[in-house]
């Protein structure tokens, strides 16, 4: 049996200016390619709910929506659930119109044919139906959507709580 040779290679002394001259190397090297640029995430706004139960409060103050949508309307006739859904629907409109300007995304009719360049607005157009390859796109307009341009809630006192959307009633 042989025993195996000893693989020879610089000492420990002769290691130290290898080790210092790969470092620095490394160190100084310039990439030979830049590197890709990775973009943080952009944080989430935090929405507060006071906005969201202040409009609930006047959409049940104006058109009774908590009622409406809490009512097991199951025993009543058609008749009657299209009767108290027009007194929701005026007060919701009363509501929308006191405190919004609301206006349609599209000016063009429902039905219309139109074709969306490259570089539309994905915030305020979604495309529907069979997506393929890129703009432009041809489509037909199925909903013109909603923009609000204007809000006017109304202010709070600081003693306000949101979270009581309609006083609970007692007559004496």
């Amino acid at each position: 049996m042989t025993t195996p040779t000893p693989i020879s290679g610089p000492n420990f002394f002769q290691r130290i200016p290898l080790a210092f001259n790969a470092f620095f190397k490394v160190l100084f090297a310039t990439p030979s390619a830049p590197a890709p640029v990775v973009e943080a995430p952009t944080p989430l706004k935090i929405a507060t709910p006071d906005a969201a139960l202040q409009l609930l409060g006047l959409f049940q103050r104006d058109a009774r929506l908590i009622d409406f949508t809490q009512e097991d309307l199951a025993s009543y006739s058609d008749a009657d659930i299209g009767a108290a859904a027009r007194v929701v629907h005026e007060g919701c409109c009363k509501v929308l119109r006191e405190h919004f300007t609301i206006t349609p995304m599209r000016p063009e009719p429902e039905g219309s044919r139109l074709t969306l360049p490259d570089g539309f607005d994905a915030r305020a157009i979604r495309l529907t139906g069979n997506v393929v390859g890129t703009a432009p796109y041809k489509g037909t307009l199925s909903h013109r959507g909603w923009r609000a341009t204007e809000t006017r809630l109304p202010q709070l006192t600081p003693s306000h709580d949101v979270t009581v959307l309609a006083q609970a009633e007692v007559e004496l």
